[in-house]
């Protein structure tokens, strides 16, 4: 049985173990654990008594909030365990005026499932920090 929830209450790194497979410079399971802390929103997907699914969301607290993370263990992938993830988030976040998101071409038809529309945008991606090990602390 899958368990959701938007606390971090209990959760280690340990329990972060194998999220961003394929990744050229990954992120830590400390890393991770970080970013979770450090996210506006996230909703977890527990089983097994380990994260298997997260999704996070970043926001200026008024107008607009942009969905980065959306990752299920491999094992745990077709479950629908995503889309529960998604549609929990985009609840969280039914106040916004904007929710943006990007991701590659071949998953846009997996967002408009939930309402999302197609946009065009700009990004830079230093893959080089990719694994966030660069970020200082201060």
């Amino acid at each position: 049985m899958i368990e959701y929830t938007s606390h971090l209450d209990g959760i280690t790194a340990d329990d972060l173990q194998g999220f961003f497979q394929g990744w050229p410079n990954p992120p830590s399971p400390q890393t991770h654990l970080a970013l979770l802390e450090n996210s506006d929103e996230i909703v977890l997907a527990i089983a097994d008594d380990r994260v298997v699914g997260f999704i996070t969301a970043n926001t200026d607290k008024i107008l607009t909030a942009f969905i980065p993370l959306l990752e299920v263990l491999p094992a745990y992938q077709k479950e629908g365990i995503g889309g529960e993830l998604v549609r929990r988030m985009l609840e969280r976040l039914r106040n916004f005026y904007s929710i943006d998101l990007l991701c590659d071409s071949g998953l846009q038809p997996y967002y408009e499932k939930f309402g999302m529309q197609r946009s065009q945008g700009m990004v830079i991606r230093n893959y080089d920090r990719q694994s966030g090990n660069s970020i200082q602390k201060g």
